[in-house]
């Protein structure tokens, strides 16, 4: 299949970026579509991981303050620990540095890949690759509660497994990366 990429521009460049483009695409009958406008919202790659406590046999979770959620919901949402990948840095290093930085957990054991995907595609050209690590209590090394230079306040939230199935059951989890992270979980220990 081609594309044929007519002009591209950034009309906005701050925290991210927004790219317009003129763009033709080979159609699935074989044609180049008429050249069409497009948009892309360019945040970056990020990194994500449901990290288990096997000690307490706890899922831990962050609560923070999510502005854009906060017109239509509640503001404050359960999330699993994420970070954007910065420049000339690995997914798997991004993981444990925000593990460490919202949790407070060193992780010391392999992280499982469990997927990687786009968050909207139709807009956005952001991937998240996201893991699942198993921690144990003594990797609990400091507070956590997030980055002060980024105004960070997060609380470490630890929820049973009857409390996660419940969570997902009742739709309380409201993020995408959280809810596929936890349907992988509950899908793990219900074949385990």
């Amino acid at each position: 299949m081609q594309v044929e990429v007519q002009s591209k521009q950034t009309i906005f460049h701050d925290v991210f970026t927004i790219e317009e483009a003129k763009v033709r695409f080979q159609k699935f009958n074989g044609e180049m579509s008429q050249p069409a406008r497009r948009m892309v919202f360019e945040r970056g790659d990020s990194a994500a991981a449901l990290v288990f406590n096997r000690d307490t046999q706890k899922v831990l979770f962050i609560n923070q303050f999510r502005y854009p959620t906060y017109d239509k919901g509640p503001g404050w949402i359960y999330e699993v620990v994420a970070g954007t990948i910065d420049e000339h840095e690995q997914p798997e290093q991004t993981i444990r540095r925000e593990i460490h930085e919202e949790i407070g957990y060193e992780v010391r054991h392999d992280l499982i890949p469990i997927a990687t995907f786009y968050v909207s595609p139709g807009g956005s050209s952001e991937r998240i690759h996201l893991y699942y690590v198993e921690v144990g209590s003594a990797d609990h090394v400091s507070q956590g509660g997030g980055a002060a230079s980024e105004h960070e306040d997060i609380e470490l939230v630890e929820l049973t497994l009857p409390d996660l199935k419940h969570a997902v059951e009742q739709a309380q989890i409201l993020d995408a990366k959280t809810l596929i992270a936890a349907q992988w979980f509950l899908n793990k220990v219900s074949h385990s």
